[in-house]
């Protein structure tokens, strides 16, 4: 008798489960989604999007298991960096660089089939 593990979800498809999860929350919440995915040469931003008159750059971190630590602590000095000037290109780019912005992460962790979604506003400083 052999027996068959079940395929293990795609690096992909679990992010982009995180995505809509953070769209949700995010519409809950009373942002307004200006973009998602956003790629510049520079690399990408998951979400941007408005609330009131800030705009929002949004991480989201998602995590099947904490093997390797929960989604909360995936968003280090280096990703905020490399997302920081993703955002400050976008800002240029759209003219909007006197705008108030602010960085926000989404951490999502689906452990044991359980979705526990959290927002973490002003998560990080402009690091560029």
């Amino acid at each position: 008798m052999s027996f068959i593990r079940p395929a293990k979800p795609s690096r992909i498809r679990v992010g982009q489960t995180g995505e809509d999860l953070a769209f949700k929350l995010l519409e809950k919440k009373g942002y307004k989604i200006l973009e998602r995915n956003y790629k510049s040469p520079l690399g990408e931003i998951d979400i941007i999007a408005r609330e009131g008159k800030t705009l929002v750059f949004v991480e989201v971190k998602t995590r099947l298991t904490s093997d390797f630590g929960t989604a909360k602590g995936a968003v280090g000095p280096r990703k905020q960096r490399k997302v920081s000037m993703v955002a400050l290109d976008y800002l240029k780019r759209h003219s909007l660089l006197e705008h108030p912005a602010r960085f926000d992460v989404v951490a999502i962790d689906l452990d044991h089939e359980q979705e526990n979604i959290e927002l973490f506003r002003n998560a990080f400083d402009l690091a560029y």
